[in-house]
């Protein structure tokens, strides 16, 4: 008598749970998984219903019999019992087959021992406003620490290891030093002959993968992917990718971008502000420019006749700023600063012709008896006011200084004052 097969079911959970396509291979289920779970790892603060079901999900596609199974009927027949794959599987088991037994095998007592983490690497990584305004990826190629393959980390042959003997298995050397008659400093730092392992590994049966070290170096290649309206300083993190070390949660790698300053542009959040020079006539008469954008768009930037730009103006177009970030089609605003640039000096026929167009002057006007009682003044051109004003300052500091050189004392200036 034959069993009747069982429903067809979804068989593209697993497959999203670890973020990869069902083309997937054994390598790129190991790669996914990996990553995945040292971020959800509740020791990192992750999240443990998450944790689980990546476990769960690693646990039926790397077997090839349940991945067929999967494949066919999906996760239901497995749970009837096809293929073995209605056991209980922990998670931290799991886990713990890519990280070493000592990082939260058990779920129970050894879950409580929190396992030493790595350190993070931090790279800084310069881009330009056009890299983050339209988005680009950028490859990079590092060297790293990775756990020796051919000892699993042991650093020996045999696996074996003892003691060290120059910490007493501590991994930290006391020293002290005489820094005078009866004074001594006392100072604590890591063991330079097990270099902070506390471990003593047997000359003959050192692993003549990494010499005992424990871990080799590999070259790895990153791409990171900048995506439009990221920030300057914004950081992207590469989860569990930094030096790898024995019995230790490996740290992350972070590209903290650095964005180089533009010729034209600048950025402020989600807008972006642009400077540009307009002549006496333009300002007054009208106006039109080509503007390259930060992704070489042309846009005719006009004024009609008529309509007068005053120096130091603003003015805005909308949804042309920068790109919103993980909303990239919707954008902030291009501001345009305005200069105007005025001459130097004017003919006396250009007045005329100036006061034959524009407003008329003010009508007050002095008498000659009136001017005759005024002072005469020049002025001269003060090109930077702040600096002035700086130099006015340290000018009036330094005369204060040789005045109080100049006095007899301290004494005498405060009994001058209160007389």
């Amino acid at each position: 008598m034959f069993g009747r097969a069982p429903k067809k079911s979804d068989n593209t959970k697993y497959y999203e749970i670890l973020g990869v396509p069902k083309s997937a291979s054994q390598d790129d289920l190991k790669k996914a998984y990996r990553k995945a779970a040292i971020k959800n790892h509740p020791d990192k603060g992750g999240d443990p219903e998450k944790f689980k079901e990546l476990a769960q999900a690693y646990e039926v596609l790397s077997d090839p019999e349940k991945r067929e199974i999967y494949d066919q009927y999906g996760e239901d027949a497995l749970k009837e019992g096809m293929g073995g794959g209605g056991a209980h599987v922990d998670p931290f088991d799991i886990f713990s087959s890519f990280f070493g037994p000592s990082f939260g095998g058990g779920g129970g007592s050894s879950r409580g021992r929190r396992q030493r983490r790595g350190e993070d690497v931090v790279h800084p990584l310069k881009v330009s406003l056009e890299d983050l305004y339209n988005g680009t990826s950028k490859k990079l190629s590092l060297s790293r620490n990775v756990i020796c393959s051919k000892c699993k980390g042991k650093g020996s042959k045999s696996g074996a290891s003892m003691r060290c003997p120059g910490c007493q298995g501590s991994g930290m050397k006391v020293t002290i030093r005489q820094l005078g008659p009866s004074m001594i400093q006392q100072m604590q730092q890591p063991c330079n002959e097990c270099k902070g392992t506390g471990e003593s590994i047997n000359e003959k049966d050192r692993c003549p993968g990494c010499k005992g070290e424990k871990v080799v170096q590999e070259k790895k290649v990153l791409e990171v992917h900048v995506e439009k309206g990221m920030q300057h300083n914004q950081k992207i993190t590469f989860p569990g990718e930094a030096d790898e070390a024995p019995d230790t949660v490996t740290g992350d790698i972070v590209f903290v971008l650095q964005q180089k300053d533009h010729s034209k542009f600048k950025r402020k959040g989600e807008d972006l502000f642009y400077e540009h020079t307009l002549s006496l006539t333009e300002a007054l008469c009208g106006f039109q420019f080509v503007l390259t954008h930060l992704d070489n768009r042309q846009l005719l930037i006009k004024l009609n006749p008529g309509e007068v730009v005053k120096p130091d103006q603003f003015k805005a177009i909308n949804d042309e700023g920068m790109p919103i970030y993980q909303r990239p089609f919707m954008k902030g605003k291009l501001y345009i600063h305005f200069t105007v640039e005025f001459p130097d000096s004017l003919a006396p026929d250009q007045c005329k012709a100036l006061e034959a167009v524009l407003p008329p002057r003010s009508s007050s006007k002095l008498t000659d008896m009136e001017i005759d009682e005024c002072e005469e003044t020049t002025m001269f051109d003060v090109n930077n006011i702040e600096e002035e004003m700086r130099r006015k300052q340290a000018h009036a500091a330094q005369e204060a200084y040789e005045e109080d050189d100049e006095m007899p004392g301290g004494a005498q200036r405060v009994q001058c004052a209160q007389q």
